[in-house]
């Protein structure tokens, strides 16, 4: 295996060299991806995109046929987090101007849930800021989740934070299906964006939520400053976790936080991005997540060769694209939204 510091060095010379289409092949028939060839994803020339989404499309169809699976996030407590996380506008070190405010109302996050079916997606994800939800917080959420799964067939993901192990099991015995906790970027540079917790915090989370019977979500943010191997090293560690979704988030450098300014991707590095977490996940769900319009921007559909799964609308504190637009670019490439099933 290549260390960190050959990595460039012994793969660079094969690029453009690269028969994508049969590596997809060798995936299909049961090979796994090589973190080498992982990262020969990443350095490709750019003139390979069209050959990597070609192949990462192979496999896509293979698991997800032309399905693409519509999240849709409730920002249901903003701003008040004590972390430092460095891309997030609501840390307690960020002057972005966010909305400040507690644990939205029960019926607040019912109202959620109905907008979720009216824009068409099959999972509401109720997201909440802080390092880790109190006792009353998850109570109420409980009783929210509850409702839905007795009025709606939409599947529940949470993201809250740290959990206990007792708290795991109020959310699944309440039918909540996913939990979301990123692990962001590589244990090797997760010290220089987040100093008030650990990567291995993380991992213990998404184990704890597994250990519950949750389906586990955890992805990653790219562009803060990481080099393309340390995005190979979240790909396989998630993949060492085994989840079940990976978001893919592309930095989107909010202004009042540590990394406004940083503007590092363009839509052809991010595209590989994607078909690389396919390769490496044949069979999981991989989501375009946060700074998807601004990262990729016209290129965008062609990131669903490769993901299965968008969020529709806005994001936590930032705008996505309308409603509309997603379903018309779903249509557009002959795809068409999966329905709602338990």
């Amino acid at each position: 295996m290549l260390t960190r510091g050959e990595a460039n060095v012994a793969v660079t010379p094969l690029r453009g060299l690269w028969d994508w289409a049969g590596l997809a092949q060798e995936v299909l028939s049961g090979r796994a991806v090589t973190r080498e060839e992982a990262l020969a994803i990443l350095l490709a020339p750019d003139e390979d995109v069209p050959a990597l989404l070609d192949g990462a499309f192979r496999l896509r169809r293979q698991y997800f046929g032309k399905k693409v699976k519509l999240n849709m996030i409730l920002n249901a407590k903003s701003g008040l987090c004590p972390e430092d996380c460095g891309y997030c506008s609501q840390s307690a070190i960020s002057t972005a101007d966010v909305a400040k405010y507690p644990l939205l109302s029960k019926e607040t996050i019912l109202e959620g849930a109905r907008e979720a079916v009216r824009r068409k997606a099959g999972t509401y994800c109720i997201v909440t800021s802080g390092r880790r939800p109190a006792p009353s917080e998850v109570e109420r959420i409980v009783e929210a989740v509850r409702e839905i799964r007795a009025t709606t067939d939409l599947k529940i993901c949470c993201c809250l934070g740290f959990l206990t192990p007792e708290q795991a099991q109020q959310l699944a015995d309440a039918g909540v299906h996913r939990y979301n906790h990123n692990l962001n970027t590589s244990a090797n540079q997760y010290q220089s964006i987040c100093s008030t917790h650990t990567y291995g915090d993380r991992v213990e989370t998404v184990e704890t939520a597994k250990s519950a019977g949750i389906s586990p979500c955890s992805g990653c943010i790219v562009g803060m400053g990481e080099s393309p191997e340390d995005v190979v090293d979240v790909a396989f560690s998630l993949k060492d976790l085994d989840v079940d979704s990976i978001p893919i988030n592309f930095l989107n450098p909010i202004p009042g936080t540590p990394l406004e300014g940083r503007k590092e991707l363009n839509p052809r590095y991010c595209l590989k991005v994607l078909a690389m977490f396919r390769y490496v996940h044949p069979a999981k769900e991989i989501r375009i997540a946060g700074g998807r319009e601004v990262n990729l921007g016209t290129l965008q559909p062609l990131g669903l060769y490769a993901a299965n799964s968008i969020f529709v609308g806005d994001y936590l504190t930032t705008e996505g694209q309308l409603p509309e637009a997603d379903w018309k670019m779903i249509e557009d490439l002959g795809f068409e939204i999966e329905t709602c099933a338990l």
